[in-house]
């Protein structure tokens, strides 16, 4: 960083004298200086559903050193770590791969409330999470479920066949629109996506967090449990997980609604499984779940000394994120989260157990190898 900045400030040297030389290049050490000693600092803060069902009300913050991610974690954060230690960490990237987590505020929201600190691709973000889920559910309604109804206690109706149609013909205008754009446009660059994303950025937030607890004065000074980390992705997000999931410091992957199968997503591919050294877990929406023949693939290619577990639900793709507190979605996270990350063997039952899995979720399915 010192180095790049110098060089920076070098290009602009060529015409000036030997004193005004020597004063940018003291301003240039001292700025590089102190980007390399920035320290986390809360510059926006919400809490969602009372903070979460967990022993620890939890916060949603923005931090001005950490821009492009939100952070999930226990309110009174340090009081809570004087008493219970260090907090185990999760990474976690979005589902179609947005710059955005939005749609999973409920879920990451209510796990924080259980002791964990939770860095998600995305900047700071309070937009009303009903209403985007709304928009998702209209469109993509979970025929394989019952009712559908969100954490206000909203109903969603499936689409009516002229709702439907009218859908239908809007998308075939678009189409054909994109196609002309196309065709006028052959030779021109094309335009960035507006929800880019990459996969080391699981690895860049786990970077940052790193420093912070190394960081004397950081609101996460000695906070965090570093050695207890996990990375969760929805979806695309999935994909970028298995791309990063080689990282020794990773000590368990969960797969929402997600799995590779015969795919290249964001640069990982099904050979991206044979990096594996960590438990897995994959809960997936059922055979109504676009995810659901890749998820079987990925669980029948993982290797046998990698332990694997994936539930199946009714729930397809949209899986229970949107409902209150992430729904049953969000009892099975903690539950593995504090099994693989906390140590605390009598949560494995859902996950071992066929009679324990099928007494508290009765619609679900689970399969696991190498335990």
């Amino acid at each position: 960083m010192v180095s790049f900045i110098l060089c920076i400030f070098a290009l602009t040297i060529t015409n000036v004298n030997l004193m005004d030389m020597k004063k940018l290049l003291m301003t240039a050490m001292m700025f590089a200086m102190s980007v390399g000693l920035t320290t986390a600092q809360t510059v926006q803060k919400q809490v969602v559903e009372e903070g979460g069902t967990g022993p620890f009300k939890s916060e949603v913050v923005g931090d001005a050193s950490c821009p492009g991610f939100t952070v999930y974690r226990p309110q009174n954060l340090k009081e809570i770590v004087a008493k219970q230690g260090a907090l185990p960490v999760i990474v976690y990237a979005n589902g179609a791969c947005f710059n955005n987590n939005v749609e999973m505020r409920l879920l990451l929201s209510e796990v924080a409330s259980y002791g964990y600190v939770a860095a998600a691709i995305g900047p700071y973000d309070e937009a009303d999470v009903m209403a985007q889920w709304r928009g998702v559910l209209k469109s993509a309604y979970p025929e394989t479920k019952g009712d559908v109804i969100m954490a206000n206690g909203e109903k969603i109706l499936p689409l009516t066949p002229e709702e439907k149609k009218a859908r239908e013909e809007e998308q075939a205008k678009q189409r054909e629109l994109a196609a002309k754009n196309a065709k006028k446009n052959k030779k021109q660059q094309p335009a960035v996506p507006q929800f880019r994303t990459y996969p080391k950025m699981l690895l860049e937030v786990l970077d940052w967090l790193t420093e912070q607890n190394a960081t004397q004065g950081s609101e996460y000074y000695h906070c965090l449990a570093l050695d207890r980390v996990a990375a969760m992705g929805q979806s695309c997000g999935g994909a970028q997980v298995l791309g990063v999931a080689y990282d020794p410091r990773i000590k368990t992957c969960v797969m929402l609604n997600s799995g590779i199968g015969d795919m290249e997503m964001m640069g990982t591919t099904k050979d991206n499984l044979k990096n594996l050294h960590t438990p897995m877990f994959y809960m997936i929406g059922g055979p109504g779940d676009i995810a659901y023949a890749n998820a079987q693939k990925d669980y029948e290619r993982i290797a046998d000394n990698i332990p694997v577990v994936m539930l199946n639900s009714k729930d397809g793709h949209s899986g229970t994120y949107y409902e209150k507190y992430g729904g049953n979605y969000a009892k099975a996270v903690v539950k593995w989260l504090d099994w693989q990350l906390k140590g605390q063997v009598g949560q494995s039952a859902l996950f071992l157990d066929d009679e324990y899995l099928k007494m508290k979720f009765p619609e679900w399915q689970g399969v696991r190898k190498n335990f």
